[in-house]
């Protein structure tokens, strides 16, 4: 039993300490996962088409953001058109972005009285492709 209970903390030492090593000393969030091609909700326009009971519907959008609006609210597009998105101050933490920058947003689609916008809950300035 002994030895189980030491091959345990064995394991869970080594994975806090990977952790950490991923994390630590950088400004910039590794999500760990599947990074590849993904289903689902991804352009701009597939946003504007969905139905009135998509609200809450996972998004990831690739594009720019053309500007701000004030506040937490911005104008993306992509090569399929425009929408606002509304991405609060933490989630930045700590990039930067130019209308040339490509930015993909992680969100959800939020209907209202006053449209469809995206909530974006992760954001992240890609590298620049050369």
């Amino acid at each position: 039993m002994n030895k189980k209970l030491l091959l345990a903390a064995i394991a869970l030492t080594a994975s806090t300490s990977v952790f950490a090593e991923g994390y630590a000393g950088s400004n910039t969030v590794t999500t760990p996962g599947f990074s590849g091609p993904s289903q689902g909700i991804s352009t701009v326009k597939e946003v504007l088409d969905t139905g009135v009971f998509s609200d809450d519907l996972p998004v990831t959008l690739t594009g720019h953001i053309k500007s701000s609006l004030g506040g937490e609210m911005y104008m993306f597009t992509d090569k399929t058109g425009e929408i606002t998105v509304e991405i609060d101050h933490d989630k930045w933490m700590g990039q930067s972005a130019t209308p040339e920058s490509t930015v993909q947003l992680y969100g959800e689609i939020d209907k209202g009285i006053s449209g469809t916008k995206v909530d974006v809950e992760v954001l992240k300035v890609l590298p620049v492709s050369k």
